[in-house]
């Protein structure tokens, strides 16, 4: 019987065609090891366990469709083929899929990018902004047809019906929700020459709950970044309450729902009517503590020595009144007494205008206090034009580098209240 010599390359392609045909569709678990990232795209690596190891190689486009990272002592199931690399002569895996044994791939994505975006600060309370105040217009990104939208113009208008809700619509579910979305914050963070609408105060990214893999879009790396990198502050209000995404974390506030989003970007008008109540009595006290002091002052002025002279002068010539009249009774001659009631009347009338002349100059000078007092008045500085200027917290602002670009104002004038808001 002749012999049957094979070439080195027809036995290696022989044994191919047995792999690839006993083999060509197969699972595989095993951990990650001596993991290589070529400069093409593809990645090296050894799957072994305690027994065995296997080489595999996964090509740059099923590397693509992966949602986490391959590394080093991860445990994965692998599906491919088997094959034989001819140049090395050795049999490897081919891996087309690659997913977390015992771990789903969309949560260690999840996790991963987690991790990483945390040790980059976008997380951090420091740099997230203040939501304002009392906006007046909100940016709202979510789907058109759902019932988020609906719910959220029904608690806006029942709390403050002229709000303007800006709605950008997007896809919230599937490959293309994630560029729709970072193109909805980029829209909002235009210049407002460049919107149609206008600037907005506060922007609401929002949908209803749903799986892992239908809230995903909000899980994105782009659209994380896209959130920490508005100069407009957001509130995420991704899913039901024990939902959490990506957005939420980086968000500057987020919502455990759509509706309690609409809740919390503005106050109640029966909040706003209390904030309100509050200032104005706390001016009116104010001003009652300004008239007390004035009060106590004018009495202060009322128990001067000046007046207590007047009173003790008047009373000595009443006693001298007297004395001249009972000398008058004891006299029997009418000359002396029409004398004496000449004098009397000569000094009740030089008493009378000397007490007029000290009235007079005692009335001007407590004129002048009145005056002053009522000068001190902040109800007579509001008169003349001028206006108190209250901030946020209700204080009064004195000094501009109290406060910053849009802050709420309360202006206080003669006939009323004005609301504004800091420009710049």
């Amino acid at each position: 019987m002749p012999r049957s010599i094979y070439s080195v390359t027809d036995l290696t392609s022989a044994l191919r065609d047995l792999l690839e045909g006993e083999f060509g569709d197969i699972w595989v678990e095993g951990e990650i090891s001596n993991l290589k990232a070529a400069a093409s795209g593809h990645i090296y690596f050894t799957l072994k366990d305690p027994g065995a190891q296997l080489r595999a190689v996964l090509f740059r486009s099923s590397m693509r469709l992966l949602k986490f990272k391959p590394h080093d002592g991860l445990r994965v199931v692998a599906r491919g083929r088997l094959t034989v690399y001819d140049a090395r002569g050795e049999y490897q895996m081919i891996a087309e899929h690659l997913e977390p044994a015992g771990y789903g791939a969309l949560q260690l994505a999840f996790e991963q990018l987690k991790v990483r975006l945390e040790k980059e600060g976008l997380f951090d309370p420091a740099r997230k902004k203040p939501l304002p105040g009392l906006p007046q217009r909100i940016g709202l990104i979510t789907s058109p047809t759902g019932a988020v939208i609906s719910d959220m113009i029904r608690i806006l208008q029942r709390r403050y019906e002229n709000m303007h809700l800006l709605l950008y619509p997007v896809r919230v579910q599937g490959d293309e929700a994630a560029g729709e979305i970072v193109e909805a914050l980029k829209y909002f963070n235009l210049p407002a020459a460049r919107q149609i609408r206008g600037p907005v105060d506060v922007i609401i990214v929002a949908r209803g709950g749903g799986s892992l893999e239908d809230l995903w879009a909000f899980n994105t790396e782009e659209v994380a970044r896209a959130i920490a990198g508005s100069r407009i502050p957001v509130i995420s209000a991704v899913g039901h309450e024990t939902d959490f995404t990506i957005a939420d974390f980086v968000a500057d506030r987020r919502a455990p729902t759509p509706s309690t989003a609409a809740e919390m970007v503005v106050e109640t008008k029966a909040q706003l009517h209390r904030r309100v109540e509050a200032l104005r009595d706390a001016l009116e006290q104010r001003v009652r503590l300004v008239l007390a002091g004035a009060h106590r002052q004018l009495e202060l002025q009322a128990r001067h020595r000046a007046f207590e002279l007047v009173r003790s002068l008047l009373r000595r010539r009443a006693q001298r009144v007297d004395d001249l009249d009972r000398r008058l009774r004891r006299l029997d001659v009418r000359v002396k007494m029409q004398s004496g009631r000449a004098r009397a009347q000569d000094c009740a009338s030089r008493l009378e205008h000397e007490l007029r002349m000290l009235l007079e100059r005692e009335r001007g000078r407590v004129d002048s206090y009145a005056a002053r007092i009522r000068d001190l008045s902040p109800l007579a500085v509001l008169e003349r034009g001028y206006a108190l200027v209250q901030g946020p917290d209700g204080s009064l602002v004195r000094d501009p580098a109290h406060v910053v670009p849009r802050d709420p104002l309360n202006i206080r004038v003669q006939k009323g209240t004005l609301r504004a808001r800091v420009e710049e």
